[in-house]
């Protein structure tokens, strides 16, 4: 019965998944062995055992099912949003968090990009079946679904995950036929009004604002807002082409490297295991969103395919902007590089949309 159940799963994927987890756990032990944070690699493997129990269990759940009530978890996903405002616990000026005792935490911001996901499937399938063309009524409704745990997101503040919502909105206007003239007065608008916010100051906090200017010349100040582009920059490039080794990186091991283990895993890995090791984990990714392309492709219906889509365009929009972060090419906003940095909530998230994806695909024979 197992065999029969799961003889479609993507045992291939699978097997990329687990190789970078792999490297994430190695190189969380590298990156925090000098610190009070040693012996995270063993709670990140304990986040991986949990992750792939849910992925399993996910994927023997019919995703028709999960659509049906993708409403229903929306409302309580805003409900959630709203309870980290009331009671959540401030962490470094940030309330992201709501306390469940025990010393654990629950981030419902990361389980909303999943929820999002299948909202906008729903949506947008709703849409595609009815035969008809988006409308400006449909574009607007749309901006609200995403645009409302966006703000909420936003006002935790935590603009790197509200960031992460936007591609979700942006693949399913592309799969739900948006026309070149409704793209284009959109775009139009979106600069205006970023235009407008930037310029009047309201739209983020001084510190989010030098986060997103510091990376165009750190050198302005390197000891405040450029402090951490200009470490990333200098672990990345001392790396060389073979890389220092584990344990021996001077801006890792230094300590000049802020939080190697979350935000920076990516440059704390090169500067150990050079440009070869960087190009090894850039081409994992690459296989991975191939191979959730491939998936999408193979689907039985819109709504799957719009589902995978919505995983890969997170994914990439995360690996994309985490990258880039730490080689100087985007600004410093706290995304997390899925799969190798350190976090529950982002590991656990990680394995649902992985474990729908399964869903998807184990499904794509079935009328």
């Amino acid at each position: 019965m197992f065999r029969s159940r799961f003889r479609d799963f993507d045992w291939t994927l699978l097997g990329f998944v687990l190789l970078l987890s792999v490297i994430s756990v190695l190189e969380i032990r590298s990156a925090t062995a000098m610190t009070k944070f040693h012996g995270f690699q063993t709670k990140q493997m304990g986040f991986l055992a949990g992750g792939l129990v849910i992925m399993f269990v996910v994927s023997m759940i019919d995703y028709h099912r999960l659509l049906d009530i993708a409403y229903w978890a929306y409302g309580i996903g805003l409900i959630a949003l709203v309870a980290v405002k009331l009671v959540g616990t401030k962490v470094l000026g940030a309330k992201r968090w709501i306390n469940l005792g025990g010393g654990m935490h629950f981030q419902p911001s990361e389980w909303v990009k999943l929820i999002l996901i299948l909202s906008a499937a729903r949506f947008f399938w709703e849409i595609v079946v009815s035969g008809r063309e988006l409308t400006w009524k449909d574009l607007g409704k749309s901006f609200l679904l995403i645009g409302v745990p966006f703000a909420l997101v936003l006002k935790q503040p935590d603009l790197g995950t509200a960031l992460t919502y936007l591609p979700v909105l942006f693949i399913g206007l592309f799969l739900g036929g948006i026309r070149f003239k409704q793209a284009g007065i959109l775009l139009a608008g979106f600069f205006i009004v970023i235009g407008i916010g930037w310029s009047s100051g309201k739209l983020l906090k001084p510190y989010q604002r030098a986060r997103l200017t510091a990376f165009i010349n750190p050198d302005t100040d390197p000891k405040g807002s450029g402090y951490q582009i200009r470490q990333s920059l200098i672990a990345v490039g001392s790396g060389g082409i073979w890389g220092k080794g584990a344990n021996h990186g001077t801006q890792t091991q230094g300590d000049f490297l802020p939080i190697p283990y979350t935000d920076f895993i990516f440059a704390a890995f090169c500067e150990e295991h050079g440009f070869v090791g960087a190009v090894l984990v850039l081409l994992l990714y690459f296989l991975i969103l191939m191979r959730l392309i491939q998936n999408a492709g193979t689907a039985a219906d819109p709504p799957g395919t719009f589902i995978i889509m919505g995983v890969m365009a997170v994914t990439l929009f995360q690996i994309a902007i985490n990258i880039g972060m730490c080689i100087g090419l985007m600004p410093v906003t706290g995304i997390p590089l899925p799969l190798l940095s350190y976090g529950g909530s982002s590991v656990i998230f990680t394995f649902l949309s992985l474990g729908i994806v399964m869903n998807v695909r184990m499904r794509r024979f079935v009328n």
